[in-house]
């Protein structure tokens, strides 16, 4: 596999969940091995507090010209404001995905750890169960 998963920064990270729709913008993402990755999610999260170990979720690193992506997840709180209301986006065994995003992921979280130091915070450890590599440069936002 010569997947290069990440940009860091911007990606979203969505899915269905009893019949909702959360995303947010996950900036500390990464690929760990050839099938898995780590995603350290804040508490301040909702869509992170929703994740929990056996979920399914989908995971777009974003393209360039996706801007207004990265502002909509990455403003409110999922159970306040539709954020998908103006999206492109696709749904695939309760995994959101992005379209046009330069690569999106279905992932099935397999531990959610919290560290010392960091206890209210998760880090989500997923198998990418599977993935697309779309012809898109990826957007590297001014963080």
């Amino acid at each position: 596999m010569s997947l290069k998963a990440f940009n860091y920064g911007a990606n979203a990270v969505c899915l269905v969940k009893n019949n909702y729709k959360y995303g947010m913008i996950c900036s500390w993402a990464m690929q760990v091995d050839y099938d898995k990755i780590l995603l350290l999610i804040g508490s301040q999260s909702i869509t992170g507090q929703m994740i929990e170990k056996g979920d399914i979720i989908g995971v777009s690193a974003l393209s360039k010209g996706q801007d207004d992506i990265l502002n909509i997840l990455g403003e409110g709180h999922s159970n306040v404001i539709d954020k998908f209301a103006k999206l492109d986006y696709f749904i695939d065994s309760g995994a959101i995905l992005i379209n046009n995003a330069s690569i999106n992921m279905i992932i099935e979280v397999t531990d959610v750890l919290h560290l010392p130091g960091i206890e209210e915070d998760k880090l989500i450890y997923g198998f990418i169960k599977s993935y697309k590599v779309n012809n898109f440069p990826m957007l590297t936002p001014d963080l």
